[in-house]
């Protein structure tokens, strides 16, 4: 399999676009047309959830790279709802989107060999986000996925207001987000493909732009994951410095910022403001890129 990194590379230039969906399907935020399927059973739910999925990725296809599933809204349905998330991953490689999967897992040896199987292997997703709290013991099963053409995404600077709380502390003269960065650049040095960047990656956040300056130095070779933008607050401006010089190495993240995009326009022809979004999305991004 081609590397995840030089993959994902080459899908950025074909569609001049570095847009990453989030697929957060929300009943609350989902068009008329699934609510009442949404208030039945999870079977019927679960259905809706990937039914609005499907409608999603023909929407965004054009402009997206990637999507990213994140897998609580779809766990929180049961095994209907896990069906759903292997479903969409399944229906977007068809599309021609890469697949994220959203799950943050963290654990060490037989479990994480277990999260790994399940994830990118059974499932098929082409990535997945890690939390990097164990350590190498907790990282490892990943990394021998993506000797294999997978990738994966390690926290590292996340968007989240309370982010600081752990990932700011000092140790010694560092933040912690630095030493977790330096990790990350020592487990993606075997696999650096043609494109230059790893199949290990990294999740930095819009909202922190100072530090997203500082960790793309650290980790030159990491693909950065860059949540925070539009809905959390950030914008494309805040979004620069997490690319390369040559405006690379980056894929920006928005969930309902595009999926819900209609507001409340519930009604028929959602869809239309779906797109829109990530075409305005995009052509944003674009700009601030090509500034080198």
């Amino acid at each position: 399999m081609t590397p995840f990194a030089d993959r994902l590379h080459d899908a950025i230039a074909q569609k001049k676009s570095c847009v990453l969906v989030g697929l957060d399907p929300r009943a609350d935020a989902m068009p008329e047309e699934y609510q009442k399927a949404l208030s039945g059973s999870r079977a019927d739910a679960a259905d809706a959830v990937l039914r609005f999925n499907l409608k999603v990725m023909d929407a965004v296809a054009p402009c997206a790279v990637a999507v990213k599933p994140q897998s609580a809204f779809y766990e929180a349905l049961g095994w209907e709802g896990v069906r759903a998330y292997s479903e969409t991953v399944r229906a977007a490689a068809e599309r021609g989107l890469l697949v994220i999967g959203d799950v943050k897992r963290g654990d060490i040896g037989s479990t994480a060999e277990a999260y790994a199987e399940a994830h990118l292997d059974l499932i098929g997703a082409d990535a997945i986000t890690v939390n990097p709290y164990l350590g190498i013991d907790g990282i490892a099963p990943f990394i021998k996925r993506a000797a294999a053409g997978k990738g994966l995404f390690i926290l590292v600077k996340t968007s989240n207001p309370s982010s600081g709380e752990l990932q700011d502390l000092k140790v010694g003269e560092e933040m912690v987000y630095e030493r977790v960065a330096q990790l990350v650049a020592a487990w993606g040095k075997e696999s650096v493909g043609r494109s230059g960047y790893s199949a290990v990656g990294a999740v930095v956040g819009a909202t922190y732009p100072e530090a997203a300056a500082r960790l793309r130095e650290m980790m030159p070779h990491a693909i950065f994951l860059v949540p925070g933008y539009g809905a959390q607050g950030g914008s494309a401006r805040d979004c620069r410095p997490c690319f390369d010089r040559q405006g690379g190495g980056a894929i920006v993240n928005s969930s309902r910022g595009i999926i819900f995009a209609y507001g409340k326009s519930r009604g028929p022809g959602w869809e239309k403001a779906v797109a829109d979004a990530a075409r305005k999305m995009r052509d944003e991004l674009e700009a601030v890129r090509r500034e080198g």
